[in-house]
């Protein structure tokens, strides 16, 4: 193993070491702070959820330095759920890697055996195959229930594509959302504002925004991503419009939207 060791270039010599001290230090935390003994594998569940948004919004703002650090923060509660595996006999952080090892040689039979796949749609439907073979019921197995609706959606429609349930042209995409758009209005009483049948209109409003998510998927848009930009968006505009407001001694709750609509409008130049 030393000589192994002594054979790998020196970068990725540090990085073997600076791995080791992660893992020596979690043995320590373990051992001796009070917080880091008291963790189980459910108290941390929510934590590396909260990481996971963190890196998630890091990724959008494209801040490497931030998304460094919370690579790291993920990073510790990998290395975390496996010791705490590891005292119960259950699994390390051996088991753990090696198992991802050899999911990944066994699902690219491309690069490590004799199947032929030089697209990434054939990469996808070979993974979808494999994952089937090894005993998942459905497509749909590794999609989990907690995802958010909207990621969810994306996921559902990329494992049925993987099986080869898709649609043919992006114009049958694009005619389908339209015909769940006429299916939704025909819910609403447009002159009024009103909607006619609740229960029908939210069944065929969640149609339509799987279909128009279907559609991004066609075109390479990630909703997620562009809805979360728009969020971000809106939110930095809509403070402009508090802070300028206020620093013209005006509050936003007394104003009238057309009072609104001029710092909005600068929002969109300015902000």
């Amino acid at each position: 193993m030393e000589k192994q060791f002594n054979q790998l270039t020196p970068r990725r010599q540090e990085q073997l070491m600076a791995f080791e001290r992660l893992l020596t230090i979690m043995d320590d935390l373990r051992e001796k702070c009070p917080w880091d003994r008291k963790q189980t594998l459910e108290s941390l569940r929510h934590l590396t959820i909260e990481e996971t948004y963190e890196l998630s919004d890091a990724i959008l703002e494209n801040d490497l330095p931030e998304i460094r650090k919370e690579i790291g923060d993920l990073m510790l509660h990998m290395v975390f759920y496996a010791k705490i595996g590891s005292e119960t006999n259950h699994f390390d952080m051996a088991d753990v890697l090696h198992g991802i090892c050899e999911k990944l040689i066994s699902r690219h039979p491309h690069i490590y055996g004799n199947v032929v796949a030089e697209t990434e749609e054939q990469v996808k439907q070979n993974w979808e195959q494999l994952k089937l073979k090894e005993g998942n019921r459905s497509v749909f197995s590794g999609v989990p229930q907690s995802l958010p609706a909207l990621v969810k959606a994306m996921r559902i429609q990329e494992k049925a594509r993987g099986a080869g349930f898709d649609w043919d042209e992006k114009r049958q995409v694009w005619e389908k959302v339209e015909e769940e758009m006429q299916e939704f209005k025909a819910h609403i009483d447009l002159e009024n504002g009103e909607v006619l049948d609740a229960k029908e209109a939210e069944a065929e409003f969640g149609d339509l925004l799987f279909s128009l998510v279907n559609y991004a998927r066609f075109v390479n848009l990630n909703p997620e991503t562009a809805l979360e930009r728009t969020n971000k968006k809106f939110i930095k505009r809509f403070q402009f419009m508090e802070e300028h407001a206020l620093a013209d001694g005006k509050n936003l709750s007394d104003m009238t939207l057309p009072e609104m609509d001029h710092y909005w409008n600068r929002a969109k130049t300015e902000a």
